[in-house]
């Protein structure tokens, strides 16, 4: 259990005086909202009056999950700083900005993103896809890839560390699922073996369309707590899991989800296009790919939209692939559609 007894989820007059303490008034007018869905952090937002609004997190040892998954809440400044640094290579407004921090708590804000915002998630789960979307997405996630790579020795230096990829990606992902998995256990060990000697650039760690708001014409990316630096396939193989994975759970719209999978890779290689690694990153994208696909079917953190149905057919069509991968994105996005069919 997490040891402090603060919890700025449960108790609200306990949070009020805890804000009151760290000189951020918490009286009159001053509305405070759980925030749910996330499985690592409590998240409250805080409104003021004046118009001010901080989303407090508050990270937990014990991740909220069926099956047990620790991770040192000392992640908490990892995402801190991986906000900062994102801040530096992406354009105003896309990540929110880091207002407050008491790290022996495990608690920061950052500023909240306008209450009209949408979750891209909850878009595309419902059937709302603007192509438009995919292509920003991609562009977004290359131009971290590519601005961190032209400060590699700096970043490099501050996000070495594989500590948090390690506990909330590799062993809760690929490891963990090895033993579920057994026909894909080598394929994995291989694939989590390959992931942690790849120095190439900054790696978000967690760019899902859960963590991506649509901020009127801007995207604004959350939650960093993954970030580190590493393999830049890791993040379009994990992103475009999501992508087949509702492609495979709304079948009405599995060919625009398909289409506009291929569409955001092809903004990602134009963003990346002057890394000289740019070539290389596609093959490796779809083993990872390949590797989130069954993790967030059979792994530590299941996707909860997926029916238990489709899970068993997730599973076994990645089994099967795995034998012999793909070479190529759209041919992973090909065949994938041809196995869940």
């Amino acid at each position: 259990m997490d040891r402090d007894p603060l919890d700025i989820e449960d108790d609200a007059s306990q949070f009020r005086a805890y804000l009151d303490a760290h000189g951020i008034p918490s009286g009159s007018g001053v509305r405070l909202s759980v925030l749910g869905g996330g499985v690592s952090s409590r998240t409250v937002l805080v409104e003021r009056p004046d118009g001010i609004r901080w989303v407090f997190k508050q990270a937990l040892c014990s991740l909220r999950v069926p099956v047990e998954w620790r991770s040192s809440p000392e992640r908490a400044w990892r995402e801190a700083d991986g906000a900062r640094a994102l801040a530096a290579l992406l354009p105003p407004g896309a990540v929110p900005r880091i207002t407050f921090e008491d790290r022996p708590r495990h608690i920061f804000a950052m500023t909240a993103v306008s209450a009209a915002a949408m979750n891209w998630k909850a878009l595309l789960l419902n059937g709302e896809i603007d192509p438009a979307h995919f292509r920003m997405c991609g562009d977004l996630l290359g131009t971290v890839h590519r601005e961190s790579a032209r400060r590699r020795s700096a970043l490099r230096a501050q996000f070495g560390d594989l500590t948090f990829f390690e506990s909330l990606r590799l062993e809760p992902y690929y490891e963990y699922t090895a033993r579920i998995v057994h026909d894909s256990a080598a394929f994995l060990t291989v694939l989590a073996a390959d992931a942690r000697t790849q120095k190439l650039s900054l790696v978000h760690g967690d760019f899902s369309p859960k963590n991506i708001l649509i901020d009127g014409t801007q995207m604004v990316l959350l939650d960093h707590e993954v970030i580190h630096f590493g393999d830049p396939a890791f993040d379009v193989g994990f992103l475009l899991a999501h992508f087949l994975s509702k492609a495979h759970h709304v079948a009405l719209h599995r060919g625009e989800l398909m289409h506009g999978a291929l569409a955001s890779f092809g903004s990602y290689s134009d963003a990346v296009l002057s890394c000289e690694w740019a070539a290389a990153v596609e093959s490796r994208a779809v083993r990872h790919a390949l590797g989130c696909l069954l993790a967030r079917a059979a792994g530590r953190s299941k996707l909860e939209y997926l029916t238990e149905r489709e899970r068993s057919r997730q599973i076994a069509a990645c089994v099967r692939l795995v034998q012999k991968p793909p070479d190529t994105i759209e041919e992973l996005a090909s065949v994938f559609v041809q196995e869940i069919a």
